[in-house]
């Protein structure tokens, strides 16, 4: 049964960067604030070795990183609580046990990894195929893996994964990398790191383990094999912003429609970060809409 708990001015969905930016502005404003995460603080930054582009920060770790926002944001009197949300209401956020009322709110949920879409990918997670290179990385001491994409991520996925793997392929559909030209330089710089350009994985081998991927040239459709004992995803993200469908406008790949002031569709309701429509999604501009975010809302309930 939920419970009605007390009147928040601002209720935040997820504790991201932007959620937990978005708080530190709310109650720095004066604001009543609660930030209700499904899992834990952070968001996807949490798994990134190192941060080296955030303004005024030379050099830290993701998990340092978010952990001193998460510290900061509690520590100027936030409240946060481990609840999925489920539903948002008029002046009412639903999670899985409890009824929150508020006067605004902020979604800032972030993006989720995107999958590869191959048969059997689903059975092969934890079985090989893996989406977080730090997290499953050490697992794959001296063996031979594959990461697939061709961004930052992927290329920091590769340069990690290199200091621990016999060896590392990165195998990119296109034959440039969106990735920043410097992380490209050091990966060419690795020894043990092979580059597979203009293939996708249209393919994976094993029962029960992945023992190799079937890879197709976008150039001229053939077809090779790539023995291998793990797989990392790194091929962008996804908004997971289904559950908000009856409340604010998605657009066509479900992310939440909002421009640069983070207003919905909805009067009171604003997203940040990630899961709105936007052409850069980078740990500053996360922070950046926490806090535009933030302060609409506050400029909302006056």
């Amino acid at each position: 049964m939920y419970n009605n708990s007390d009147m928040y001015d601002i209720v935040i969905v997820g504790a991201g960067t932007a959620g937990l930016s978005a708080a530190i502005y709310g109650v720095r404003a004066g604001k009543n604030v609660l930030v209700l995460e499904e899992k834990t603080y952070g968001g996807q930054i949490i798994n990134t070795p190192e941060v080296e582009n955030y303004p005024g920060i030379a050099k830290i770790s993701g998990f340092e990183f978010a952990t001193n926002l998460y510290n900061q944001a509690i520590n100027l009197g936030a409240q946060v609580k481990l609840e999925k949300v489920v539903e948002i209401r008029e002046n009412e956020v639903v999670t899985d046990s409890n009824v929150y009322c508020c006067k605004a709110v902020i979604i800032a949920t972030g993006a989720k990894n995107r999958p590869l879409g191959v048969d059997g990918e689903k059975e092969l997670i934890g079985a090989g195929i893996s989406y977080c290179a730090t997290c499953d990385g050490m697992f794959f001491r001296g063996r031979n893996v594959a990461v697939v994409g061709g961004g930052n991520t992927a290329l920091e996925d590769a340069s990690f994964l290199s200091n621990y793997c016999n060896k590392v392929y990165i195998i990119h559909r296109r034959d440039q990398f969106r990735g920043e030209e410097k992380l490209v330089d050091v990966i060419k710089s690795k020894e043990n790191v092979e580059l597979i350009l203009n293939c996708k994985v249209v393919g994976l081998k094993g029962e029960g383990q992945l023992e190799g991927v079937t890879l197709e040239n976008t150039v001229d459709n053939s077809q090779s094999q790539l023995a291998l004992d793990g797989l990392f995803v790194a091929i962008g993200q996804m908004p997971d912003n289904e559950k908000f469908v009856e409340v604010v406008e998605l657009d066509n790949q479900g992310y939440i429609v909002a421009s640069e002031d983070c207003k919905t569709s909805t009067p009171g309701i604003f997203a940040a970060g990630d899961c709105r429509t936007k052409t850069v999604r980078q740990l500053t501009t996360a922070a950046a809409d926490g806090a535009v975010a933030a302060l609409a809302a506050c400029e909302y309930m006056m």
